[in-house]
């Protein structure tokens, strides 16, 4: 089986994660800050569909919104922004306050006769290589007089960042400790034969998530088939060449689409340059 890199692994991944209530609401009552999670009431988050991140800037960057009810029957969204490239972002602040402006007037369509706005927690996920340096404010971005800023927009975002956080302090629920573990080495190539073993054995407590993790494993890890073939192994060893077939299955049909993208792309490209020229 030929390996192939194919475009927006993460953006996908981190999709696949989200979209499954007990890892997302696990993700955001671990790693938001204490006096956001205390008024959180019980109720599962729920995932509301689409992408505010503009498509070119989709192989870095993906984000997800969850609507919550706080503990005093408040309507509240968290906003997640995760973060593929391999430095921080300086102006992560700037396309916070683009992304939740477009939340708010998504909000407002639909609620016209509003009276008091939804409060928007940002959640920024960071798992590149270089540590997060960044102040997680808007007003870092700013160039003002320091006497100006009580009058100025401002905004805090909670931030995740995966590379500072050790190992087996990632997560304590089972079902998502396994998807940030794979997430954290998956820009850090010269670790992921290092941590084979942990993979496999937090694979081992969630058999039934195999498969996505695997797939995301083809497609940002250096593990050969070999290496994939004994993780298979030790996770669900009688599903072992049914999953090989499968991975080679998707990725044939995943990369054929990826040059289908490539040649569209390149069509258009040359029309606007002909259409130019003429």
């Amino acid at each position: 089986m030929e390996v192939t890199k194919t475009s927006q692994p993460h953006d996908r991944f981190m999709k696949e994660l989200l979209s499954q209530s007990e890892r997302a609401g696990a993700l955001l009552r671990e790693h938001l800050p204490p006096e956001v999670v205390k008024f959180l009431s019980a109720k599962p988050p729920e995932l509301i569909p689409g992408s505010f991140v503009e498509e070119r800037l989709r192989e870095h960057r993906s984000d997800r919104l969850f609507q919550m009810e706080t503990v005093n029957g408040k309507a509240a969204f968290l906003y997640i922004l995760i973060e593929h490239k391999s430095s921080p972002d300086g102006k992560v602040g700037w396309q916070l306050l683009k992304y939740l402006l477009e939340i708010l007037k998504q909000w407002e369509k639909e609620n016209p006769n509003w009276q008091r706005l939804p409060a928007i927690v940002p959640f920024v996920l960071h798992h590149g290589t270089a540590e997060w340096k960044i102040p997680n404010e808007f007003l870092y971005l700013v160039d003002a007089e320091e006497d100006w800023k009580p009058y100025l927009l401002n905004f805090q975002y909670s931030l995740l960042d995966l590379g500072k956080i050790t190992d087996k302090q990632l997560s304590g629920n089972r079902r998502l400790y396994p998807w940030l573990l794979a997430m954290k080495y998956a820009t850090r190539e010269d670790r992921q034969i290092a941590i084979r073993e942990l993979l496999i054995e937090a694979l081992r407590a969630v058999p039934e998530d195999l498969y996505p993790i695997g797939y995301y494993l083809i497609q940002t890890y250096v593990y050969d088939e070999e290496a994939l073939r004994e993780i298979i192994r030790e996770v669900k060893p009688k599903e072992l060449d049914t999953m090989m077939s499968q991975f080679a299955q998707d990725i044939k049909s995943r990369f054929a689409e990826d040059i289908r993208k490539e040649v569209r792309q390149e069509v258009l490209l040359e029309g606007i340059r002909q259409g130019r020229q003429e």
